[in-house]
């Protein structure tokens, strides 16, 4: 078993994407939940899947999250699984020092971690600072737009980092 795990991202759109592992198996997917004209607000399901999920059995945790947006994309809650409990998206990318650039997450086993936030780099640590996982993105010959190398013990959480990646990416679209 590897120490780390490769995805590629293809698409450069956070709202519609998809990950793919270096054999080609989909690991990720992120898109609109339901196909509606955001009235009256965008809903967004990331989806871990199955023939990626089934090589990892260190992986725990729900296999979906729903991102739920205020009017405007605003930020709003989300999901994990079919939780009836609700975590607002501000909550998910809280900022500690006003003019840091990381954003800070608890995951749902209680452990906090760190998204280092920069243009064309992200890092995920954990309160301890060791390295969990780091997407980048690619150079303009690569057919992907960008690489997530994710450590083995980040699999417990995987789904956590992947939605907080994803709003995080989205809030440095939208300027949140």
């Amino acid at each position: 078993m590897s120490a780390q795990h490769v995805l590629l991202q293809f698409s450069a759109d956070p709202w519609n994407a998809r990950f793919e592992d270096l054999e080609g198996r989909l690991a990720f997917t992120a898109s609109f939940a339901v196909q509606v004209d955001e009235n009256p607000n965008l809903i967004m399901k990331l989806t871990r899947e199955a023939p990626w999920a089934q090589q990892h059995s260190d992986i725990m945790g729900p296999s979906n999250s729903y991102l739920y947006f205020g009017p405007n994309r605003t930020p709003g809650y989300l999901v994990y699984g079919t939780s009836q409990s609700t975590t607002s998206m501000l909550n998910s990318r809280r900022q500690k020092r006003e003019a840091s650039t990381s954003r800070y997450f608890v995951a749902q086993n209680g452990k906090e971690f760190k998204w280092k936030v920069a243009p064309q780099r992200y890092e995920c640590v954990d309160s301890k600072g060791t390295t969990m996982a780091v997407w980048e993105t690619s150079q303009l010959e690569d057919e992907f737009h960008a690489r997530l190398t994710i450590k083995n013990a980040a699999l417990a959480v995987v789904t956590e980092l992947m939605t907080t990646l994803t709003l995080n990416r989205i809030a440095q679209v939208l300027n949140w």
